[in-house]
């Protein structure tokens, strides 16, 4: 069973929800270690100073915060320790500020996403604001303390209970104005070539079913690590070249006759 990552309350106004926090998402990637190719062995890191190229023992290591130039500020754990967030009631909260609607939040925005579960006695008033947020189509944005770091977060319902999605703070997310290549205006597009896009949206689309969709580079790697742990070889594809589309029109139609077949399959 899972282990709640996280156990308090939620509150708003004189409402005071007890519950515990699930993590919601579990990255599969696969991991290498790094090994001398001669005998297998680990390699290991080694903390060196860069200057006299010695073993720095762990307790003369400190933080710097790089001020360019070479130049640092050195910063103590005890400096960071008396500024940590704490929570102002001396106690784990989930402080909800507003209630938006869910389409003012940009994607952007969201980072983790948390199952929240009620707690001992929460049960009625966490199916309260379920049922209070669903029916006014409402998410709200709230502040929680996690291992010393203060986040901000959406809590929305989904079905029959709450998911909690840290979020990034307005200065967090790049603004599209400084990335070079974005386009400022749309160019000319024909009408005909837009019926035709909109015809091959249209008939690609299905429902979301998120089982469908497989990381293929991963199941490939997990391929080649069990036919290398039994001794045998797998050899590689070939690569795959793709030719250059110089007519629009021409893609497009191919593109809906290859979308029609599918969905006719």
């Amino acid at each position: 069973m899972a282990r709640p990552t996280w156990t308090g309350t939620i509150s708003f106004a004189l409402l005071s929800v007890p519950v515990k926090l699930y993590t919601a998402q579990r990255q599969k990637d696969i991991s290498f270690n790094q090994l001398e190719r001669s005998t297998g062995a680990r390699i290991k890191q080694k903390r060196v100073s860069s200057v006299s190229g010695e073993d720095v023992a762990t307790e003369e290591i400190v933080k710097g915060y790089d001020l360019g130039g070479g130049r640092y500020v050195l910063v103590e754990q005890d400096e960071l320790d008396a500024i940590a967030p704490r929570d102002a009631t001396n106690e784990k909260t989930i402080q909800i500020l507003d209630f938006v609607d869910i389409a003012d939040i940009d994607p952007l925005y969201y980072e983790k996403a948390y199952y929240i579960a009620p707690d001992k006695g929460g049960a009625r008033p966490y199916a309260l604001l379920v049922r209070a947020m669903k029916e006014t189509n409402k998410v709200a944005i709230a502040k929680v303390v996690m291992r010393t770091k203060e986040y901000l977060a959406a809590i929305r319902p989904v079905g029959t209970f709450l998911c909690l999605e840290t979020m990034l703070y307005n200065d967090e997310v790049v603004d599209p104005t400084e990335i070079d290549g974005l386009p400022d205006d749309e160019p000319v597009i024909a009408q005909k070539e837009l019926e035709m896009a909109k015809m091959l949206v249209e008939t690609s689309t299905s429902a979301f079913d998120p089982s469908q969709y497989r990381d293929e580079y991963r199941r490939k790697v997990e391929e080649l690590l069990e036919a290398k742990a039994e001794g045998r070889t797998i050899d590689a594809p070939a690569p795959v070249t793709e030719g250059k589309v110089v007519d629009l029109m021409a893609a497009l139609e191919a593109s809906l006759a290859a979308a029609q077949a599918r969905k006719a399959s």
